[in-house]
């Protein structure tokens, strides 16, 4: 009995995890319906600013600065909260990879979300870390701290080449370069046949479109990787949930093997009762039959 109840309990305890469990998986999809629609808006912003950068640059290369930098930086951007497999793992092993291939003397590592830093804290290259965003609302203030800092690091180190390292939504991890920026859009074959048309000098209105393009950017992929984590979180969890519900029904089982031993012992004890009952009525009869023969012989 007392084992059976320990199984009863620890299955209802399994029960409570698998419910929150479940919650958690319902909310990191609805986090993904959220984004999938930010996302289709924030690509459509990027591609406009790279094709207006690229025509602009088919007519006038020369504006676009020389991609010279005193430090690289490598803004890394994981996860606040877990429940998410091997993101941040990934990210880690997709950084040691690039540096490998590209080496870099003394990079820069700026961490985003707390489960990412937590892997890289005794990183000796980390320049910081950020707090990430746990939903889309919060993205807005996470990309302000994200400029903060890269801002801090440019008056420290003057010039950098940023690069940034996100989980691009298709189970892979992608590196994007945003400083300086346009350089992988310089040698675009040129789609118009005349220049554009331009209030402002070229080299100018250029700076200013780099610094649209910059936020626009970091938003397209903060967004890309929450909306990747959520994925990840969801396809985690249902696993999650599947094992919890095996375990239950493992568990379901043994109470009934349990229940069944229990019922069985039950009936023995009132067989063996019953037995002992009939046989101490036929004692008794046995008994009163002697005493009255008895009675009768004396009589």
């Amino acid at each position: 009995m007392t084992r059976r109840r320990d199984l009863e309990q620890h299955r209802h305890s399994l029960s409570e995890i698998r419910d929150i469990m479940n919650s958690m998986k319902t909310l990191a999809y609805m986090e993904t319906r959220k984004l999938a629609r930010f996302l289709d808006a924030q690509h459509t912003v990027v591609k406009s600013i790279e094709d207006a950068a690229a025509d602009l640059l088919s007519f006038y290369p020369d504006i676009l600065p020389a991609a010279k930098h005193s430090a690289a930086v490598y803004l890394l951007i994981g996860t606040e909260r877990g429940f998410c497999g091997d993101f941040n793992h990934a990210l880690v092993r997709r950084l040691a990879s690039t540096l490998r291939e590209y080496p870099v003397d003394q990079p820069i590592l700026i961490a985003i979300g707390r489960k990412l830093y937590t892997l890289l804290e005794d990183d000796l290259r980390m320049a910081g870390s950020i707090n990430g965003a746990s939903v889309v609302e919060e993205v807005t203030d996470l990309l302000s701290r994200v400029i903060n800092e890269v801002m801090t690091l440019q008056a420290r180190h003057g010039s950098l080449g940023l690069f940034c390292l996100y989980h691009n939504g298709q189970d892979d991890i992608a590196m994007k370069r945003l400083l300086p920026p346009f350089q992988e859009i310089l040698h675009r074959p040129r789609q118009f046949p005349h220049p554009p048309l331009l209030n402002l000098p070229p080299r100018e209105f250029l700076a200013e479109l780099a610094e649209h393009y910059l936020f626009a950017a970091l938003h397209e992929m903060l967004y890309t990787s929450l909306n990747a984590e959520n994925y990840h979180r969801v396809k985690h969890l249902e696993g999650a949930v599947k094992h919890l519900d095996d375990e239950s029904d493992k568990l379901a089982r043994q109470c009934n093997a349990l229940r069944q031993e229990e019922i069985i012992e039950e009936i023995e004890v009132i067989l063996l009762s019953a037995s002992s009952l009939d046989t101490s009525r036929h004692e008794h009869q046995s008994l009163s039959a002697r005493n009255s023969a008895t009675t009768e012989r004396d009589g």
